[in-house]
């Protein structure tokens, strides 16, 4: 078992203080996790451990503070196929630095900043830091099996990608995940459990699961629920600058949470999302 990293935790524990867009399960929105997701890859299985919905509510005027209403934006500026090229028309990018913009002004992305630039991970100057977030996330790479850049950080994190037709990869936020369940392109299939993970409740602001998006399956994806688009982004900046070894352990609330993040060439973030080791009831 990994040591959790102390001083990491306590920054984390600071977002997650300041993080004052989230959302409170059961008021601001309501899951329902129904049963267990099966084994099978199969997109009309018989295997299907919900046959409802995940999300049953979400108060959408959420949706309309600054940081959601960027992100939003952001989320149909993608071909969700690895192998085509994405082409950035002067809008996206204009979109792009507009919620990096919003971003930048929240509480939890200032305490982030603050924290790298001590730690002489990020420049200082503001305009420099915003290019450093840009080149992590919204740079075009070649992902695996493509000789063109078809994939950012951004996309494949927060918006999704499908390989071949038939795989989803990344797609580890939940607004994208309730945005496209409420358009009817996703099927939630249930839970994912294993014998050392913690059972998943509908309080809790972390679950693994299977779905399927278009005519690809996600056989087993984790995200954060009801967290803001700025705590992700300032949590996954942190831990992508900070952490060499792709995998770091962080204790904060009630949630012993291993964050993976793998690189891309060193310079932009491959994927990133977060794994639930273990929930400490709350008193």
């Amino acid at each position: 078992m990994i040591e959790s990293d102390r001083e990491l935790s306590a920054m984390v524990q600071e977002l997650w203080d300041n993080d004052v867009n989230r959302l409170k399960p059961g008021k601001d929105y309501r899951i329902s996790l129904q049963g267990k997701a099966g084994d099978s890859m199969a997109i009309n299985d018989n295997n299907d451990g919900a046959g409802y919905p995940l999300f049953t509510f979400v108060n959408e005027n959420i949706f309309k503070k600054e940081t959601f209403l960027a992100f939003i934006s952001l989320l149909d500026n993608y071909e969700s196929d690895t192998g085509e090229p994405e082409i950035v028309t002067p809008e996206e990018v204009a979109e792009n630095h507009k919620f990096l913009d919003s971003i930048m002004q929240t509480p939890t992305m200032k305490i982030a900043h603050k924290y790298l630039v001590e730690k002489h991970l990020s420049p200082k100057d503001e305009t420099q830091f915003k290019e450093q977030l840009y080149r992590i996330w919204f740079e075009l790479y070649a992902r695996r099996g493509s000789s063109r850049p078809d994939s950012s950080g951004f996309e494949h994190v927060f918006v999704g990608e499908t390989r071949g037709g038939r795989t989803v990869i990344g797609f580890h936020n939940w607004i994208q995940l309730y945005l496209q369940e409420k358009l009817g392109h996703i099927d939630y299939k249930g839970y994912s459990v294993n014998a050392n993970s913690p059972q998943p409740d509908e309080n809790k602001h972390i679950l693994a699961l299977q779905f399927s998006w278009k005519n690809g399956i996600k056989p087993k994806g984790s995200i954060f629920i009801g967290v803001s688009p700025e705590f992700e982004f300032a949590l996954y900046t942190l831990c992508f600058l900070n952490s060499p070894n792709e995998r770091v352990k962080v204790q904060f609330s009630f949630y012993d949470v291993e964050i993976v993040c793998h690189h891309y060439n060193q310079k932009h973030i491959g994927t990133t999302y977060p794994v639930l080791l273990r929930y400490q009831k709350p008193q």
